[in-house]
């Protein structure tokens, strides 16, 4: 009969103390690897077409919520430096990407027509004209 000491496990329900501390590590480099994905995702879909603007929002929106629940596991857990610093730099870029897709909103119309008339466009001239279509069709403050 087994005593109360030797029951197999230091926590309710027999679950080993170390395996929490086993798992630990491995979660944090799942998170970490969803990161790398959303922020690198969220940069090449704004690259696609600024149509998928939504899809971009979300994809940055999750970037940066994973990155904040690395930072605290990273220095909860003692996470190694790499994972640190990489979530760190993915942080900025999310940062960037934000404000990207804020600019990006504000200009919405502009942009989606001038990725129209590019994609239209067969010679350096008719791009040379879609720029200057653009740069016409944004107000005169940032011109």
């Amino acid at each position: 009969m087994n005593s109360p000491t030797d029951s197999g496990g230091g926590e309710p329900g027999g679950r080993p103390r170390g395996a929490a501390d086993k798992a630990s590590p491995q979660l944090t480099h799942t998170l970490f690897r969803l990161f790398v994905v959303a922020v690198l995702a969220s940069f090449f879909v704004f690259q696609l077409d600024v149509g998928y603007l939504w899809l971009t929002a979300l994809l940055t929106l999750a970037g940066i919520v994973l990155g904040i629940l690395l930072i605290i596991r990273a220095v909860k857990y003692k996470a190694p430096r790499l994972v640190l610093f990489g979530t760190l730099s993915g942080m900025v870029v999310s940062v960037v990407m934000l404000l990207v897709i804020l600019a990006s909103s504000l200009f919405f119309n502009q942009i989606r027509d001038y990725q129209q008339c590019v994609r239209h466009a067969l010679t350096l001239q008719a791009t040379s004209a879609c720029q200057t279509q653009l740069q016409n069709s944004m107000p005169t403050q940032l011109r």
